[in-house]
């Protein structure tokens, strides 16, 4: 009697992907601490400065790498373009609310926008995309929906700053979906589209109440810095989705608001409401069952392609 073949070895994890994703939201889980040290300061200035500092930095990596042509390529294609220009207005729509939420002590709603984020993906999907939604996504869609609307009537003060930044980073991942164009090329194209509005805003804002940038050696350091870590956790986050399994990184975009959360109740010491511990019960019930589906339906695939060769 022939031996069976042994089963396949399960699948293994990329470490140096694993790392990579992990690098990347935990630089955008900490991004709280590095916004707080800019307090005070124009939150225009600070998105400009963001702006402008990324093109210095993204221009240096499109040098390094040599994908300057790919850059050229993208500027002749008119509608790739107009993708662009709509995917630089939502994400500077964000990061101007993000922004301005830290430093007015909302870091519980902007990591609550956070964590709404893959349900309004989803929703998204159904509705402008038409895909289906299965028994697990629409519990958890309609979780979420409980929870928003208890916080909009306990303690809606802060709830369209959630909205704000869940929906725009919503659309603005389906904008560059759809774009024919890499991260890497995308992002510093989106910058470059934003940077004269950005240069217009700082010489309005100098001839006016004046610049931060340049009146000491902080703030001057840490809106340099801004370009680099716009830029890194992207770049790393590109890295990790060709090194990881699609599941993998669903999880792991939960660890940005969580760690938002953390900060928000202990070091900025903002206070958790009844409103918001019932919606934040409700959004991440949801997010584990939608989690947990998406974790169980990915390993049944990859157990079918095991079989099926």
């Amino acid at each position: 009697m022939a031996r069976a073949d042994p089963a396949p070895a399960p699948e293994r994890l990329d470490r140096t992907g694993l790392i990579q994703g992990l690098g990347a939201y935990g630089i955008w889980g900490v991004l709280p601490l590095f916004y707080w040290l800019l307090a005070g300061t124009d939150v225009g200035e600070v998105v400009a400065m963001r702006v402008l500092w990324s093109v210095a930095f993204l221009a240096a990596v499109i040098v390094a790498l040599q994908r300057g042509p790919a850059i050229l390529q993208v500027l002749r294609t008119p509608r790739t373009m107009l993708y662009l220009a709509t995917s630089s207005l939502l994400i500077s729509t964000n990061w101007l609310v993000y922004i301005w939420a830290i430093q007015n002590h909302h870091v519980l709603e902007s990591s609550l926008g956070y964590f709404l984020n893959p349900l309004v993906n989803v929703l998204i999907g159904v509705v402008l995309l038409r895909e289906k939604l299965n028994a697990a996504q629409i519990v958890a869609v309609a979780l979420a929906a409980v929870g928003v609307s208890v916080l909009a009537v306990g303690a809606g003060g802060g709830i369209w700053i959630s909205l704000t930044l869940a929906l725009t980073f919503g659309f603005y991942g389906l904008v560059r979906k759809v774009a024919p164009v890499g991260a890497l090329e995308g992002l510093t194209l989106e910058t470059l589209i934003l940077a004269p509005v950005a240069l217009g805003y700082l010489f309005w804002l100098g001839g006016g109440q004046g610049l931060t940038f340049g009146t000491g050696w902080a703030p001057t350091l840490l809106m340099i810095a801004s370009g680099v870590v716009t830029a890194v956790p992207l770049l790393l986050f590109a890295a990790a989705a060709r090194r990881l399994p699609y599941s993998t990184l669903g999880l792991l975009q939960y660890l940005a608001p969580t760690i938002g959360f953390i900060l928000a109740i202990t070091f900025f010491g903002e206070t958790m409401t009844a409103a918001h511990m019932i919606c934040f019960a409700f959004i991440w019930t949801g997010l584990i069952i939608f989690g947990a589906h998406g974790t169980i339906a990915a390993r049944r695939r990859r157990l079918a392609e095991t079989r099926a060769a």
